[in-house]
């Protein structure tokens, strides 16, 4: 099962649904896809489609998840990474009207050259990044919460 998420975000995102649902008329995607649309408002006969749900269940969704598609939320794609599951991250992009500003960009660009994740933008092809998939091993996460909470503390006691 192949797990797309859009997340929270009051704008819609369109653009990458249309492209899924052309991935699976052409073949390049044979799972089954189940979606977290949040506000974006699609209908697919190719796909499972929810608005939202609690966070336990999307828990479940990711770790029963073959590989999961985002847009480019931090929570989004640090959920998937932490499971060590395979994550194509996708930037909302304000042209498209899919975001206020481009910072979804940064973001996915700062873990795909970690070797976290691999993402899907134009002018690329999908059906690509799903080939590399099929062969890509993702870093380990390794989360940076001890030694930022080191950095504080020794902060807060004067000793920086």
């Amino acid at each position: 099962m192949i797990l797309v998420v859009l997340g929270t975000h009051e704008l819609p995102f369109y653009r990458l649904l249309r492209e899924i649902d052309k991935q699976i008329s052409a073949g390049n995607i044979k799972e089954e896809v189940i979606v977290q649309a949040g506000h974006t408002k699609y209908q697919s006969p190719n796909m499972d489609i929810f608005d939202f749900t609690t966070y336990e269940h999307m828990a479940d969704l990711y770790r029963n998840a073959a590989y999961i598609i985002t847009h480019g939320g931090t929570g989004s794609i640090t959920m998937g990474m932490k499971m060590g599951k395979k994550v194509i991250a996708v930037p909302r992009l304000v042209k498209y009207g899919e975001h206020n500003d481009n910072h979804q960009i940064e973001i996915v660009k700062q873990f795909y050259e970690t070797g976290h994740i691999l993402y899907w933008n134009e002018p690329m092809d999908l059906a690509d990044v799903l080939c590399q998939g099929e062969i890509f091993k993702p870093a380990m996460f390794k989360s940076g919460n001890k030694k930022i909470l080191s950095l504080i503390k020794e902060f807060i006691d004067g000793k920086c």
